[in-house]
């Protein structure tokens, strides 16, 4: 493994450097000779800056604001690398902006900022809401990333999204919603224990609490323990992290306390580790002591708390990764490129993204496996891209429904447009850039 991660990283850097980064703008209107800046530019530019001074929501019909989004971070959390500020995460940011536009055809600005504090954050996003139709919020250090999306969602008019934490939330939720078909368990009925209490797993909990598991049903474990309203630190936490306090009163309903993780396992139905890399995290002998047909998440990258063969070896009748390159991977890419943002977000042009259209995701994209069902498939891949379009729909009949929608669109007609949308920005980068660019740079560092 060392050595694969090696040539990936050489890989990384000298196509980087070929390149100088991973996205540029086109323009995407003709220009046949400068005659034609007279509409693109003054005069004829002044008759839809009017149009738009009369009615700011024409803006999403007039500009590139209908699909643009920033991906927006101060670089105080990047992948497992932590707080490395904002210039060395623009090459993570320009990669997710590529995610966008390959997955769902999505223009999206990589918008590393040098901000102090969460205040900081907002004022900034909300100086840019004019340009955008929606802003991801990316790579945010917790509890931060809680009060910045908070906010953000009670005082923007357009779709605000934290990928850490609703996107990985709607991925853990399709993933446990096919996973409890295969053991044949209603989900709603189960326990679950959420190892590992930042973003991912907080928002998990409360999704999973909305969709109808009952809190008292889940069991938290962050580093110092089990969260029960008794613990030492309950004060100090109701202060520095309310959405982690307000978790501790609602969960645990045994009041299991102390210990850890060895404590949480015994007897629940699902664990859903997003902590720390391993492996050894999570031991064999305490998924042994889960209930019958054990469900295994083990989400850390690159290193799973517990690698899926011991975690098989142990009894668990459904196991899933972070990775790729092992079966089940649970991805927030399953999400939002080509489902949340391009049918919510975007096509719908919504005031908000809601707790509600994270679920219609998470249920169109179990639902998509359908047939191929199985111990080793119960997420579609990135590969099956139509799956995007579909979810796409699901989410912008969930907004219209709820009222948050700008642009009210049929199932039909949001699947058909976005599938459209996604295959054109697939076959352009196809078209222009081809398909061998790592096998050349294998073969240029073999």
């Amino acid at each position: 493994m060392g050595e694969e991660s090696s040539k990936w990283f050489k890989i990384a850097i000298e196509a980087s450097r070929r390149y100088g980064g991973k996205i540029m703008v086109l323009p995407k209107v003709p220009v046949r000779s400068l005659q034609d800046f007279s509409i693109w530019y003054t005069p004829g530019v002044a008759a839809v800056s009017k149009e738009i001074n009369a009615n700011v929501d024409k803006s999403f019909e007039y500009t590139w604001r209908w699909n643009a989004i920033a991906v927006l971070t101060d670089g105080s959390r990047v992948l497992g690398l932590g707080n490395v500020g904002p210039e060395a995460a623009m090459p993570v940011m320009e990669g997710k902006s590529l995610l966008f536009k390959y997955l769902g055809g999505v223009d999206a600005v990589p918008l590393p900022i040098r901000a102090k504090t969460q205040e900081d954050i907002i004022n900034i996003a909300k100086a840019i809401e004019p340009a955008f139709g929606g802003i991801n919020l990316e790579d945010i250090e917790s509890p931060k990333c809680f009060y910045v999306l908070d906010k953000l969602r009670e005082e923007l008019k357009i779709a605000v999204w934290h990928d850490d934490q609703q996107g990985t939330a709607g991925a853990i939720l399709a993933g446990l919603i096919n996973a409890f078909k295969i053991v044949g368990k209603k989900l709603e009925d189960s326990t679950i224990a959420l190892i590992g209490a930042g973003a991912s797993n907080i928002a998990a909990a409360r999704i999973l609490i909305k969709y109808g598991v009952k809190p008292g049903n889940i069991i938290l474990v962050d580093s110092k323990g089990i969260l029960h309203p008794e613990r030492e630190d309950m004060d100090k936490l109701m202060l520095t992290n309310p959405w982690k306090y307000e978790l501790a009163i609602k969960t645990n309903a045994e009041r299991r306390r102390g210990g850890g993780i060895k404590e949480a396992l015994v007897g629940v139905d699902a664990v859903v580790a997003a902590s720390v890399q391993g492996p050894g995290v999570i031991k064999k002998e305490w998924v042994r002591a889960m209930n019958k047909d054990p469900i295994v998440f083990a989400l850390a990258n690159p290193i799973p708390e517990i690698w899926p063969w011991e975690a098989k070896e142990a009894g668990a009748k459904v196991v899933a990764t972070g990775r790729s390159d092992f079966p089940n991977q649970v991805n927030n890419s399953l999400v939002f490129p080509g489902g949340v943002f391009r049918g919510g977000a975007l096509d719908a042009r919504v005031k908000t993204i809601t707790d509600d259209m994270v679920i219609a995701a998470a249920q169109e994209i179990a639902n998509f496996v359908g047939d191929k069902l199985s111990e080793d498939k119960i997420l579609p891949t990135m590969e099956e891209w139509d799956f995007y379009p579909r979810v796409a729909a699901a989410v912008a009949v969930k907004a219209a429904e709820q009222g948050v929608a700008r642009r009210s669109l049929t199932w039909k007609d949001e699947y058909n447009m976005a599938k459209e949308i996604i295959a054109n920005a697939r076959l352009m980068i196809e078209t222009l850039y081809g398909k061998g660019l790592i096998k050349d740079l294998l073969s240029d560092l073999a």
